[in-house]
């Protein structure tokens, strides 16, 4: 029997026998995944002793600057979709199959086409090296772009390569984990070692080769941190094939990082139950109160670097209306502690006078596709309710939403510009956040949002790319509590940012001490950071996982999401999910899938590392 036909042969087998073998059919295909794994990553292994770096005086590579528009262009290579794959992790890159331009004859085309973008990356089949056309283009490029090649085949070919002085990833061998290694070393994911084994040319002898720096997340296998992928995918398939069939959300998206690695990122489900769209990795969610310390905490961590809001200031410093009234005295530390004395909510009631169905000049607060706030509905209704609301004692812990709305307007005010703005010039672009956010509408298609909530009160339509809280939708979306939408990979981005103490990229976005005071425990009645969520001593349960660190801290999301960041562990962790579609239901939290998916990533560890984490208490 040929070995096609005993595959289909096995596969009719289990399929046939489903109910009875689905265990054993699912474990022999974990099996086969985690043997493949250990294969990718010998070859990766091997990819990492032989790669070269060349012509890389001028440190362009990795590159550092993700703020620019950088294309990729594929010159008859094989791989070519696994290696722009790779780049998008990182940031957008457009993609140009030079084939399609390069049958005219010219590639007058293409370098028109190439015009708005500051730094082109082309992989090219180092055999190409010695066509005329390709050499033409290759040197037109060079003079014109920051050019960074990545050349695929035998060495022999960079004699025919002297004219070239950009930057060249240059790489025997052509395969699928090549690609893989060349694209994630162009942005430093991974690092550049190897030397030419022999002399080729005058520019290209023996030894030649450029030492490149890790600056970014790598994209790899549980094997290479020292985790089992068959146990770790199997506990977590099982966790959230049990919410989706529960029906605690129809979908979610699980993303891991450790030492720095994404080691596990998986798409569950579909957006809807209808089934009729599958969940896809790069999809939008609505991250909820994420918001809290995504973007007001970071943008307060931010200011207070550049001695613009201080801890112990009183609030009415920084924001005039609040002077004269019995707010003015709470200090910015107990808003980010919640006890600052403020209540949970604030009842921000609408009247019909308040809303209209279709905008006008009176009525541009877009809450929704047919629900319209008037303009002065925060100076005349949320403000004033929310600087008269009522007082409990100072020092005790209520988490409130609304002093996220008081340290909104504190960082607005010291800032000079909105929020959303803030936040993503400091943070998200740079950082290569391609998504992360608020009022995505604004920059992507509805289809790659995962809808909420049918909201059949105020906004009276399925909430798709519009924040869920209804809070954040009477100010148009951007909250200092909710409104941020984001991937799991833009958050992995950030918090692996924390976890390496406030730098990324070669860039530094924090200072080291304010990363970890506004991380550590502060409060003396809760478990609080300074915005952050922490570890929970006294939870029965154990929060955020019954196996965290007592150093562990992140957030929640009403939305069904979270992000916790272990630095004994050296763990990163989001979970995304819409459990409030199509109505809010608490089944999420009652299976505590979140916590226990957590947990599994533990159980995975081996018990040496495990020992190492409780030695370092």
């Amino acid at each position: 029997m040929s070995p096609s036909v005993l595959k289909k042969k096995m596969a009719q087998v289990c399929l046939l026998l489903l109910v009875a073998t689905a265990p054993s059919c699912s474990t022999y295909a974990q099996k086969n995944e985690s043997k493949q794994n250990k294969t990718w990553l010998d070859q990766h292994q091997e990819a990492a002793a032989s790669v070269v770096v060349l012509n890389n005086q001028s440190g362009l590579v990795p590159l550092k600057d993700l703020e620019q528009k950088i294309a990729s262009v594929s010159l008859g290579v094989t791989h070519a979709a696994q290696f722009d794959s790779l780049l998008n992790k990182y940031t957008a890159v457009t993609a140009f199959p030079g084939a399609a331009y390069g049958q005219t004859g010219t590639y007058t085309a293409l370098l028109q086409d190439l015009a708005p973008y500051q730094t082109v990356l082309v992989q090219v089949e180092a055999a190409r090296l010695k066509d005329p056309k390709t050499l033409e283009l290759l040197t037109t490029l060079q003079g014109q772009k920051q050019l960074v090649l990545a050349v695929f085949g035998p060495a022999v070919h960079l004699a025919s390569a002297d004219a070239l002085t950009a930057p060249m990833i240059w790489s025997e061998k052509a395969t699928a984990v090549t690609a893989d290694y060349a694209a994630q070393l162009v942005f430093g994911g991974v690092p550049a070692t190897a030397r030419l084994a022999r002399t080729y040319s005058a520019r290209y002898p023996k030894g030649s080769g450029y030492t490149t720096p890790v600056i970014r997340l790598k994209y790899t296998v549980p094997e290479e941190v020292g985790l089992k992928s068959q146990v770790l995918e199997q506990s977590i398939d099982q966790l959230v094939t049990e919410a989706i069939q529960q029906q605690a959300t129809p979908g979610a998206v699980v993303l891991v990082a450790k030492n720095g690695k994404v080691i596990f990122n998986k798409a569950y489900g579909s957006h809807t139950y209808d089934k009729t769209q599958p969940t896809q990795l790069n999809d939008i969610f609505d991250v909820a109160s994420v918001t809290k310390v995504s973007a007001t905490t970071m943008a307060v961590m931010n200011l207070y670097d550049q001695q613009k809001l201080a801890l112990d200031s009183t609030y009415a410093y920084y924001v005039p209306s609040a002077r004269g009234t019995n707010k003015a005295g709470i200090k910015i530390k107990d808003l980010l502690l919640h006890q600052s004395g403020l209540p949970a909510g604030v009842h921000l009631p609408l009247q019909p006078q308040d809303v209209s169905p279709v905008p006008t000049e009176k009525y541009t607060v877009k809450a929704g596709d047919s629900a319209f706030v008037r303009n002065d509905y925060f100076q005349e209704v949320v403000w004033p309710r929310m600087l008269n609301a009522k007082m409990s004692p100072k020092d005790k812990y209520v988490y409130a939403d609304v002093g996220m709305y008081y340290l909104k307007e504190a960082v607005e005010r010291q800032a000079a510009v909105s929020l959303d703005t803030f936040v993503a010039q400091r943070f998200y672009q740079p950082l290569g956040m391609q998504t992360a956010g608020y009022l995505p509408l604004n920059r992507f298609p509805q289809s790659r949002i995962v809808p909420t909530e049918v909201d059949n009160s105020f906004r009276k339509s399925l909430l798709r790319g519009y924040v869920h809280d209804g809070g954040a939708a009477r100010l148009g979306g951007v909250s200092g509590h909710a409104g941020l939408f984001a991937t799991a990979n833009d958050l992995a981005i950030l918090y692996q940012m924390m976890l390496n103490g406030g730098t990324y990229g070669d860039a530094r976005y924090l200072q080291p001490q304010t990363v970890k005071l506004f991380t550590a425990k502060q409060s003396g009645v809760s478990r609080r950071g300074l915005g952050f969520d922490r570890w929970d001593s006294d939870s029965a349960l154990g929060y955020p996982a019954k196996l965290a660190s007592p150093d562990t801290y992140g957030h929640t999301g009403y939305t069904g999401t979270c992000v916790w960041v272990d630095p004994r562990n050296q763990l990163v962790y989001v979970f995304l999910s819409n459990r409030v579609h199509p109505k809010v239901s608490n089944k999420l939290i009652s299976l505590r899938t979140r916590q226990r998916i957590l947990d599994a990533v533990y159980q995975a560890m081996s018990p040496k590392e495990k020992v190492a984490a409780v030695q370092s208490e």
